[in-house]
């Protein structure tokens, strides 16, 4: 689909920007002309990393990264000066984690969301995005209860007359990025060792970081304010994907799995919609 009319000569601000959805989203915004991106996030050495991995790019021309973090308010409110589109991004997301400091995701779901819809606000931005996730469904952990709070966040009625259209993208596990399985898989087979799994019935709706991308161009394309966007996923059994991405890396069928156990705050099953 085609979404220059809503990229094109906008100054885009990318909170938690270093991260994997914020490599992917840079690929794509290649392919159009924003005046400026802005990478917003707390960690120096990521955002330099990030700097000299773009710097032979065309789009490094126009990418400046800012330090700062959601938690504050004043950073956020500096860094949306002059901002059209923000893609929010920034999140404590890693299950276990965040079950064991549920108040660290307070402050950086919960607060650093308020702290951003505030800002926006103030700033006169047009649009802000939020990423979701399918745990905010019915959630049994940490993480998905400050993501469900956050998205009531950017429904809240005291924010619908304001001139700034926020809505969120909720969709569920992203292949291949930072803190995803697939990385760790790749370290196992790389040293010749069984692949872990947690639960033999465990399943997940599964998409590409092209198609996540893809879901929050839409929504910033085709929302009004106060949607939440999910898009249609397959789902699978995550021994079957273990087992197919074992023969496609090693061509070996019967590649060893271990079962290792559900970890706390894990579901068997997710669900995309309540």
């Amino acid at each position: 689909m085609n979404y220059h009319s809503v990229l094109d000569k906008k100054n885009i601000l990318i909170t938690g920007g270093t991260g994997s959805f914020g490599y992917q989203i840079l690929k794509e915004l290649v392919n159009y002309s924003p005046k400026s991106i802005r990478i917003f996030s707390r960690d120096e050495d990521k955002q330099n990393t990030m700097k000299q991995e773009i710097q032979n790019q065309k789009i490094s021309k126009i990418t400046k990264f800012v330090i700062g973090d959601v938690r504050d308010f004043d950073s956020l409110f500096t860094a949306c000066k002059d901002v059209d589109i923000v893609f929010h991004a920034a999140a404590l997301k890693q299950v276990p984690t965040v079950e064991r400091y549920p108040f660290e995701a307070v402050k950086t779901n919960i607060i650093g969301s308020h702290n951003l819809v505030r800002a926006a606000i103030a700033r006169g931005v047009e649009h802000v995005i939020a990423i979701s996730t399918d745990k905010a469904v019915k959630p049994v952990n940490a993480m998905g209860m400050t993501k469900a709070l956050q998205e009531k966040i950017f429904r809240s009625e005291q924010y619908e007359k304001s001139k700034t259209i926020f809505c969120s993208v909720r969709y569920g596990n992203v292949l291949g990025s930072r803190g995803s399985v697939i990385p760790l898989w790749d370290k196992k087979l790389s040293n010749g060792k069984s692949l872990p799994v947690t639960h033999p019935n465990m399943t997940r709706f599964l998409l590409t970081l092209h198609d996540a991308i893809e879901l929050v161009f839409y929504a910033l394309k085709n929302s009004k304010g106060g949607e939440i966007f999910v898009q249609k996923a397959p789902t699978a059994k995550i021994v079957d994907l273990a087992k197919a991405y074992a023969e496609l890396i090693t061509k070996n069928k019967n590649y060893p799995i271990e079962f290792v156990g559900i970890r706390p705050g894990e579901k068997l099953h997710e669900i995309l919609i309540s």
